[in-house]
């Protein structure tokens, strides 16, 4: 037996789920989320809860499934009613962001500005050198944080990039100089 895939989900109040053709559409106040549901797990919304069922439990195959789809529904279930968020920070001398509409504008310290296009589904709030990206679905905001990070990922002698805000960046030492006396 799965033991997260047998926990029930509780639905907050506004939420909705249609369950039809393999596919869960989550609605809620904050947006709407799609997820694809495994031809062997079940899915059946009963008295204000989702309940998460497979055809053979005890084939390995099939409860990693259980477990995965009933998160992916509870992950769906918490964006939409509560949405989720990564914030980002850059550091460095001269780096700066700004959001002109929809797309970022980033001075990396390269000779040119960045330009990165935020998708649809997703906000993004520049605040100083603060980006925070929200969305109803964890994949979308966590997969757009991510390529934002890489665009200039942090090194370790001077921190210098975009990381996480709760990210710490393990510093090194630079180079030693010897002397010239000593041999």
């Amino acid at each position: 037996m799965s033991r997260l895939g047998k926990l029930a989900i509780p639905l907050p109040a506004g939420v909705t789920v249609t369950i039809t053709a393999g596919v869960a559409a989550v609605k809620g106040s904050k947006g709407e989320v799609a997820e694809k549901i495994p031809t062997s797990v079940k899915v059946v919304n009963e008295e204000g809860s989702l309940k998460v069922s497979v055809n053979n439990p005890d084939n390995s195959q099939q409860r990693a499934l259980w477990g995965l789809a009933r998160q992916l529904l509870a992950n769906a279930v918490k964006g939409v009613s509560q949405g989720f968020s990564k914030s980002l920070e850059l550091s460095g001398i001269g780096f700066k962001v700004q959001l002109e509409g929809q797309t970022l504008v980033l001075n990396l310290g390269f000779s040119h500005q960045v330009r990165y296009a935020v998708p649809n589904g997703v906000t993004a709030i520049v605040e100083k050198n603060t980006i925070t990206i929200s969305g109803a679905n964890k994949q979308q905001v966590g997969q757009v944080a991510a390529e934002i990070r890489s665009l200039k990922k942090p090194e370790p002698y001077k921190g210098k990039g975009i990381k996480y805000s709760d990210e710490v960046i393990r510093r090194k030492a630079g180079k030693v100089v010897k002397s010239a006396g000593a041999k």
